[in-house]
């Protein structure tokens, strides 16, 4: 024992003194200090712990920063096909609207002439705005120009005498291939720009009644419905006007437009009324998405995407639903084309506007036989289910 035991109060007041140095420590670590042997400094910054306090920032581990990194990278990847989905359907969405305003077009181009639009006399012709109907040697997407609010484009080659082809009709025709318009193309595959035509065919060679464009051509993503069989031509290969009138527009395969029977709705030479779709307009084809290589978009490479769009009959501006076997609209594909079919770059199918003015999506896998009786305007097949 200790002989000299410290008295009751010096106990007590030295544990309180304790109490109160522990509580005035300012790192909140409640260290413990006598207060009666070490005096409080009240110096500025005497408050001042040297221990680091537990609220202070520090900085990120390398591992937790690749861990971020890791997750943000996740989140990338689930949002990516999301973000992709949604600008493809806001670009399908916006075809679908260019069809339906092709589809108004025609059929307002039928209302004033009483006929739809032919696919003009062949790809050696540009369109005549001086001329109509069956005389007019251009494609059917030049006949609707002041239909689309694009009159001025179409009276560019305007002369004024429909049998002469002059220096003004040649240099406003240049003018006519030059000049693409917006609602011809998918937002999924192009913009409206011009495209070269490497394989030679707007050479003056080609063209009878313009000028050979130096700078590129207009082209389109969307063609008529010729039904089948497949069928186009050169044209009268003249400038002779009045002999046209004579001239057999057999096709390359030497079969005439009467005789081959053009089942569609767009063709040679061959305006028809909208009388003569027995099958109803709501149950035919009016125009489509044209099938395309995706790998000459842009090239002019594809040997049915090489010409100016308002050139006249060609697999450019006409596409058939059958030719002695099915031809189902296809899917763009790297590596292979074919210039008899309609076809799209969407996923899930290939749009089309009917000669009601009404605008489908196709899907690729549709029946051959439902395909092609919706290409046909007068077959008599009722067509009763969902397409």
């Amino acid at each position: 024992m200790n002989p000299n035991p410290p008295s009751t109060n010096a106990a007590w007041t030295r544990r309180l003194n304790t109490r109160v140095a522990r509580a005035s420590c300012p790192c909140s670590r409640g260290h413990w200090r006598d207060a009666s042997t070490t005096p409080r400094d009240r110096s500025p910054g005497a408050f001042l712990s040297p221990l680091p306090s537990p609220l202070s920032p520090r900085a990120f581990t390398l591992v937790e920063l690749l861990v971020v990194i890791t997750i943000i990278g996740i989140l990338i990847a689930l949002l990516l096909p999301a973000v992709q989905a949604a600008r493809e359907a806001a670009r399908n969405l916006q075809c679908q609207n260019h069809l339906k305003q092709l589809g108004l077009a025609v059929l307002n181009h039928e209302h004033a002439w009483g006929f739809f639009p032919s696919d003009g006399w062949g790809y050696s012709w540009v369109g005549d705005p001086d001329r109509r109907g069956a005389e007019q040697p251009g494609s059917w997407l030049f006949s609707i120009l002041p239909y689309m609010e694009q009159e001025a484009l179409f009276n560019l080659a305007s002369d004024g005498q429909s049998d002469v082809i002059t220096a003004k009709q040649r240099q406003g025709a240049l003018q006519t291939i030059m000049t693409p318009i917006t609602g011809y193309n998918c937002p999924s595959r192009r913009p409206a720009i011009l495209y070269p035509s490497p394989r030679g065919l707007e050479t003056g060679s080609h063209l009878f009644n313009s000028e050979s464009p130096t700078q590129g051509r207009a082209a389109n993503d969307y063609a008529a419905n010729s039904g089948d069989p497949v069928f186009w031509c050169w044209g009268p290969q003249t400038a002779d006007l009045p002999s046209v009138e004579y001239y057999s527009f057999y096709d390359c395969g030497g079969r005439d437009p009467v005789e081959s029977h053009s089942t569609g709705v767009i063709s040679v030479r061959n305006p028809i009324k909208i009388n003569d779709i027995t099958d109803g307009t709501s149950a035919t084809y009016l125009a489509g998405e044209k099938s395309q290589c995706p790998d000459h978009y842009f090239d002019g490479l594809d040997s049915c995407d090489s010409i100016s769009m308002y050139r006249g009959a060609s697999g450019d501006a006409c596409r058939w639903t059958w030719n002695a076997g099915p031809l189902p609209p296809m899917r763009d594909t790297p590596g292979y084309w074919d210039t008899r079919p309609f076809g799209s770059a969407h996923p899930a199918g290939c749009n089309f506007v009917f000669c009601d003015g009404s605008v489908h999506s196709i899907a690729f896998e549709i029946d051959p036989m439902i395909h092609r009786w919706l290409g046909n305007r007068h077959d008599g097949t009722l067509i009763t289910t969902g397409f």
